[in-house]
């Protein structure tokens, strides 16, 4: 498998009891596919699963199995379930699950709060790795998960024929670059940091796992295209459009932010504790962005159908 292009960390959006709304999920997998994202990530962190139930998180990732299938059509789009937790053991045992309910690919953040040495993140991920359940994408994000992914350790991992991506959520291009030298025919480099994923990409990344393309899945392709194909001054003048709603996503720990914007937009109601709703001192933002999300989406599309 290889991953490639505008990649999606999907929200899990929630009726107004607190429960999972599928028709809300069902609507936004459908935006998604109709905005051309080329993968989608389900119950990752932007996805609360943290705060799921086993039984949560096997519905859900099921639900967007079927769905894609069902919906889109000649193309391949992968469905990616998360499934990095602080055990090893642990962390196989719900890779086998995914497997077996139809995941793709496995989306593997560093172990959190655990905090191993680089020799225990090489053991725990060849571990995964050689158990040969589905092709794992390792996922470093040191501020959330306390310990970092450094370059010569990822070096040592890329070969492994089932280790098949990076998600680096780190920003620094020093940081890309020293990636980017282990790029290969099966080993990918992704962004997982929105602002900068164009400059990622125009650097050589393969793409972006993002979580403004839940709001904004047809800007975000366009992106990607003009990024993956060098088109420099197109894809940094359109990224500089994309960049007030790329930074609206931080103001609040995600996905705190993207679900504000898509529950203006009629997609669920809230997050579970202890995670709340965006606080008022950045409603009104909020609502300059929804604004901004909605032209920047009918944009694209008018340009599509023109």
């Amino acid at each position: 498998m290889q991953l490639f292009g505008s990649i999606t960390a999907l929200a899990t959006p929630f009726n107004a009891a607190g429960d999972i709304d599928f028709d809300a999920w069902h609507r936004l997998l459908a935006q998604q596919l109709e905005g051309g994202t080329h993968a989608v990530v389900v119950a990752g962190s932007t996805g609360e699963a943290a705060a799921l139930t086993d039984a949560e998180y096997d519905d859900l990732l099921k639900s967007a199995v079927d769905y894609v299938a069902a919906h889109a059509g000649e193309r391949c789009v992968p469905v990616i379930a998360g499934t990095g937790l602080s055990n090893t053991t642990k962390t196989i045992a719900l890779t086998r699950r995914v497997a077996e309910l139809g995941a793709q690919a496995a989306l593997v953040v560093t172990p959190p709060y655990v905090r191993p040495t680089q020799a225990g993140l090489i053991a725990h991920y060849r571990a995964i790795a050689d158990d040969g359940a589905l092709p794992v994408v390792l996922y470093n994000v040191p501020g959330r998960t306390g310990c970092d992914l450094l370059p010569e350790t990822v070096a040592e991992l890329a070969p492994h024929p089932s280790i098949i991506a990076i998600k680096e959520a780190r920003s620094e291009p020093e940081r890309m670059d020293a990636l980017l030298a282990l790029k290969s025919d099966t080993f990918a480099i992704l962004s997982g940091d929105d602002p900068t994923a164009c400059r990622a990409m125009l650097a050589g990344a393969d793409g972006v796992i993002s979580v403004a393309s839940n709001v904004l899945p047809r800007s975000f392709r366009r992106l990607v295209d003009l990024a993956r194909s060098g088109q420099r001054a197109q894809a940094e003048a359109w990224n500089s459009r994309m960049q007030a709603a790329c930074d609206f996503m931080g103001v609040e720990p995600n996905p705190i932010p993207v679900k504000a914007i898509l529950a203006r937009q009629g997609i669920g109601h809230g997050l579970r504790l202890p995670l709340l709703s965006l606080s008022a001192a950045h409603s009104q933002t909020a609502v300059t962005v929804d604004a901004d999300v909605r032209a920047l989406e009918l944009e694209c599309r008018d340009t599509l159908a023109a």
